[in-house]
C-alpha cells in the first residue's frame, strides 16, 4: 500500500510539473497606440524554445484567439496572440467586426501591426528568435500572409480559412518564409481565380508551399462560435478543424525542429 501511495505522489507531481501554464498580457506600443498581446507558455519547459505568433480572427483577440495560443503553448511553444486592433479590442457584434476589420485590412496598418506583434513575440526572453513561425485565422490568416511578404526572419506561416492575395514580384526575392495554406473546399469567400493567382504567384516566387483543402468545410472552420449552419458559407467543422491542427504541429515540427 505504500509503494502505490508513493507510485501516486510521484505521478501527481510529474503532472503538477508539466501542467504549469503561465498566461499574461504583454503591452506594446506602435507610435500613441497601446496594443495588448496575450502571452502563453509551459513553466516546466526550461530555456529558450520556438515561439510562434497567433493572428486573430476579425472577431478580435478573444477566447478563441487565447483559446489557440494555450494550445500551441501544451505543445511546448512560446505562443503570443498579436492585437491588430489595439486596446485587446474584440466583439461578437457583426457590424462593429466589419469595422475594425475594414480600418486595417488591406490597408499599410496591416502589415505593419503584424510586423508590430511578431517582434513583441521576438521580445520575449525564452523565444529563440532562431525559431519562429506565425499562424493566423480568417483575417489574421491573410496577416500572417502580410508577414511573410514582408521579408520577416519567420521560418514559416499557417493560414487557417484566411483571405489569400498574391505575393507581388518585387517582394519575393525578400520572402524567407515556408507556406502551409488550409482552406474549406467549399469556402465562398475565396473565388477559385483568386486562388489561382495567389498559388501563381508563389510558384513564380519559387518559395515552397503547401495547401490543404477540407472537403464540405465552408469559412470559419476552424471556430465553434462560427455555428453549424454550413448554407451561410461559415460554419465550424470539428473534422476539418482536428485535421488542420495535426497538419499544422507537423509543419511546426519540421521547421522549427533545429537551427
Amino acid at each position: 500500500m505504500k509503494k502505490n501511495c508513493i507510485v501516486s505522489a510521484i505521478v501527481f507531481l510529474v503532472f503538477s510539473v508539466q501542467a504549469k501554464m503561465i498566461t499574461k498580457e504583454y503591452d506594446y506600443k506602435i507610435d500613441t497606440t497601446t496594443f495588448k498581446g496575450f502571452v502563453a507558455y509551459d513553466d516546466a519547459v526550461k530555456g529558450k524554445r520556438p515561439g510562434v505568433l497567433v493572428a486573430h480572427d476579425w472577431w478580435g483577440l478573444s477566447e478563441f484567439a487565447k483559446t489557440e495560443a494555450k494550445r500551441l503553448a501544451q505543445l511546448g511553444y512560446v505562443a503570443f496572440a498579436v492585437d491588430m486592433y489595439g486596446n485587446g479590442q474584440s466583439t461578437t457584434d457583426f457590424a462593429t467586426a466589419a469595422k475594425l476589420a475594414g480600418a486595417v485590412r488591406g490597408t499599410p496598418r496591416m502589415r505593419s501591426r503584424i510586423v508590430a506583434g511578431f517582434d513583441a513575440l521576438l521580445r520575449q526572453e525564452n523565444v529563440d528568435p532562431q525559431r519562429v513561425a506565425a499562424i493566423g485565422f480568417c483575417f489574421g490568416g491573410t496577416g500572417v500572409l502580410e508577414l511573410a511578404y514582408s521579408g520577416a526572419d519567420v521560418k514559416g506561416v499557417v493560414s487557417f480559412h484566411g483571405g489569400l492575395f498574391s505575393l507581388k514580384p518585387e517582394e519575393a526575392a525578400h520572402v524567407k518564409a515556408k507556406f502551409l495554406i488550409l482552406h474549406g473546399a467549399d469556402d465562398p469567400t475565396m473565388p477559385a481565380d483568386t486562388i489561382s493567382q495567389f498559388q501563381e504567384s508563389l510558384r513564380k516566387a519559387g518559395v515552397d508551399w503547401q495547401m490543404a483543402y477540407y472537403g464540405n468545410a465552408v469559412h470559419g472552420f476552424c471556430n465553434p462560435a462560427s455555428g453549424s449552419d454550413k448554407s451561410k458559407g461559415v460554419a465550424y467543422d470539428s473534422l476539418a478543424q482536428r485535421r488542420s491542427w495535426q497538419y499544422m504541429q507537423n509543419f511546426l515540427q519540421e521547421i522549427l525542429a533545429g537551427k
